[in-house]
């Protein structure tokens, strides 16, 4: 008898744990103490089938072993119907404390003080109690039946307590898995979008920086250009450049010799830094000494200097100024025949300008001071002879206006009015040198940037003497300034000039000298660059049928070892032609040097 009932135990007991198992939802919430794990009376679900004894069910009682709508023996459950009276039934002997829901998990969440929990139900609010309120138990969600198989006369007809209400199947659609009595297997609710913003991970303020020696440095647009040494509000770029040079010509004579040289030059630019004037100077000395062939010593030194100021209401301020020593080349049409070396000549150049822009209309107004001195000449005989009646002051003014098609293109005429005052009012062979000086031209400057810029004008100048026995000088004056850049790292310059050039021979006014030059600079590699120019001159001389013609061409190449040293290198040959006696020359000469810069 007791196996019998020990058998049929544990069969109710696994009957019930299959019917209704525990999802793991529940379980983990049940843990977490937030909600209760799911139960049939006040305790774990299948924890009442050993509460009571199974086997006062009446054993004529059939109704347990029929089979509902859904096909499963008994109830929806699997519980026979007057087994579920019979644990469904409350002990006489129980008190209203034991019927109070207890969680198992209370002592592990510190939770055994706290009410229970109220269902969240509308029989609640409105008041109406039930025996499953006062238990605490929430009432079934779906419709239930009344028990009404029960035996009267059976062993469970002492009981007090109505029969549990039995659980209809599930509808149609609904998650077999959830129970409509069950109040512990509502599925958690999944995280939304905004909840997932507002637990994303703060990004950290103090990240961690990267190592100097990991930085990517912006690339040089050119490495292999000088720094610069800062200094005032000017930035100095020095270099010094000096080594050996081969020529068949020492002077650039007629009937010169060849010698080897020693030639150093010395370079400076400077370039303001101001934010409302700008301000460059470029400087330079050169000295080139024999050490074998032809005895030669020369130096040379040049400055030139600008300067732009703003002020006022479209005004604007430009200066210049400009100093040159260089020894007198035999080819000059002053050089005295007969003398040791070259005498030295000093030329001072300064202007001084407004510019004024009105609308479309540009205009300017220069003065123009040139001062020309010549050092006295040494006689291969013995003794010197001066040269101070050829020292001469030109004094011009020019006036120029301009209008401006585009602020790349400015088309203009200028004109010029000057004189040339000669030191000695009357020279030597008793002419009186001093000249009027008056030019007209008309020309066009371009700004494109880098692209082209610079200006070209041609027109006509003439200086004519105070001694009428003294030919006009007149011819036409031809002045380019152009630099173009075709493609990056070439640039094609193109530069000429008309000078007017005096002489003390007598009878002879002097000549007009016109001189041009292109050159095309290539950057071939970023520490490699290349110089090619070819130029050419005219000297068309007044009081006699005199004429000369000249061209010259260099090649040129410059390598960077690094940003402060490099290795350079030129051959050049040169060449004048003249229907004057002891004029005509040949010259070529090769250098091969170092350059060092800053």
């Amino acid at each position: 008898m007791h196996g019998t009932r020990l058998a049929a135990m544990f069969a109710m007991a696994g009957a019930g744990l299959v019917a209704k198992p525990l999802p793991a939802a529940a379980q983990t919430l049940a843990l977490r103490g937030t909600v209760a794990a799911p139960r049939t009376d006040g305790g774990l679900a299948g924890g009442d089938l050993f509460r009571t004894d199974p086997m006062q069910a009446s054993p004529g009682d059939d109704a347990g072993y029929k089979q509902d709508d859904v096909g499963s023996p008994g109830g929806a459950d699997g519980i026979q119907p007057t087994l579920r009276t019979t644990l469904g039934t409350d002990n006489a002997s129980d008190t209203p404390a034991d019927d109070v829901d207890r969680d198992p998990f209370a002592a592990a969440n510190g939770t055994n003080d706290q009410p229970p929990a109220q269902p969240d139900d509308a029989d609640t609010a409105t008041g109406d109690q039930s025996p499953d309120s006062t238990s605490g138990m929430a009432p079934p969600r779906g419709p239930a039946t009344h028990d009404t198989d029960t035996d009267e006369n059976g062993p469970g007809a002492g009981d007090t307590a109505a029969a549990p209400k039995a659980k209809t199947a599930p509808a149609a659609g609904t998650d077999a898995g959830q129970d409509d009595q069950t109040t512990g297997t509502i599925p958690a609710r999944s995280i939304d979008e905004d909840d997932q913003e507002r637990n994303k991970r703060e990004e950290r303020t103090n990240q961690r920086e990267q190592a100097i020696e990991g930085l990517r440095k912006k690339p040089d647009d050119d490495p292999y250009a000088p720094l610069g040494i800062p200094a005032g509000g000017f930035t100095l770029r020095p270099s010094l450049e000096t080594g050996l040079t081969g020529t068949t010509n020492a002077n650039s004579s007629h009937g010169g010799k060849g010698a080897i040289l020693s030639e150093s030059t010395l370079r400076l630019n400077a370039t303001s830094d101001w934010s409302d004037k700008t301000a460059t100077i470029d400087a330079f000395g050169t000295f080139r000494k024999s050490i074998a062939g032809q005895d030669v010593s020369e130096p040379s030194a040049g400055i030139n200097a600008s300067l732009a100021v703003p002020f006022g209401k479209d005004y604007v301020a430009r200066g210049t100024f400009g100093y040159s020593l260089t020894p007198e080349s035999p080819s000059s049409p002053g050089f005295i025949a007969g003398t040791v070396g070259e005498p030295l000549t000093q030329s001072i150049t300064g202007s001084l300008g407004v510019e004024k822009q009105a609308g479309r209309l540009r205009l300017s107004l220069t003065g123009n001071v040139e001062r020309d001195t010549y050092g006295d000449a040494k006689l291969v005989g013995g003794g010197t002879v001066s040269q101070r009646e050829r020292d001469s002051t030109l004094v011009s003014t020019t006036l120029r206006a301009g209008y401006e098609i585009s602020p790349a293109l400015v088309p203009f005429v200028e004109g010029e009015v000057g004189r040339r005052y000669y030191d000695q009012t009357v020279d030597s062979a008793g002419f009186r040198r001093s000249a009027d000086r008056l030019g007209l031209r008309a020309g066009v400057t371009l700004d494109l940037g880098e692209k082209l810029n610079g200006e070209f004008s041609a027109g006509y100048l003439q200086e004519k003497a105070d001694d009428p026995r003294l030919p006009t000088i007149a011819g036409p004056s031809i002045n380019t300034a152009l630099n173009w850049s075709p493609i990056r790292g070439t640039t094609v310059a193109l530069n000429s000039s008309t000078v007017v050039e005096g002489t003390t021979t007598a009878g002879e006014t002097g000549d007009l000298l016109y001189t041009s030059e292109l050159s095309i600079e290539r950057q071939m590699r970023a520490n490699l660059t290349g110089t090619a120019s070819i130029g050419g001159l005219y000297r068309d001389y007044f009081g006699s049928n005199g004429h000369d013609f000249g061209w010259n061409a260099e090649l040129a190449m410059t390598y960077w070892l690094n940003r402060y040293f490099g290795i350079t290198g030129r051959l050049r040959h040169e060449e004048l032609t003249s229907n004057l006696p002891d004029r005509d020359y040949k010259a070529e000469s090769v250098f091969l040097g170092i350059k060092v810069q800053r």
